[in-house]
């Protein structure tokens, strides 16, 4: 069986998500969207989903469905709301990087590939 995304805790709350939006609650709601959560981060066509999932057909269409009445949207949203910001980052600004990662003030920046010399000649040989 595959790694599981979801925890219990969360989708409990994204259960009360899920039937807000009319999403009838049927036995393998979980599943399902499991199976579209692991389709999406692991990028396979919808034919290769894990059995474990359930039929892929039957996912494929039901996030086509959620997608082209915009629940995918409503239900991003409404879990913004209350969403954990412990990990949640503004901007990257502030975090460190290394010096030679970007080139100082009036010079280019730091590169391994040396520069080409001579000419350079769209065929090989010189034809």
């Amino acid at each position: 069986m595959p790694r599981l995304m979801l925890s219990n805790a969360f989708w409990s709350k994204l259960e009360k998500i899920l039937l807000q939006e009319t999403i009838y609650n049927k036995c393998n709601l979980r599943m399902t969207v499991e199976g579209m959560l692991y389709r999406m981060r692991v990028g396979c066509p919808w034919r290769d989903l894990p059995k474990a999932f359930g039929c892929w057909n039957s996912i494929y269409k039901r996030f086509n469905a959620w997608s082209s009445t915009k629940k995918w949207g409503r239900i991003f949203k409404a879990l913004t709301i209350d969403s954990d910001w412990e990990w949640e980052f503004i901007d990257g600004g502030y975090v460190k990087v290394h010096q030679h990662s970007s080139g100082t003030v009036g010079q280019e920046a730091a590169s391994h590939r040396e520069k080409p010399c001579g000419e350079y000649h769209e065929d090989p040989f010189g034809r």
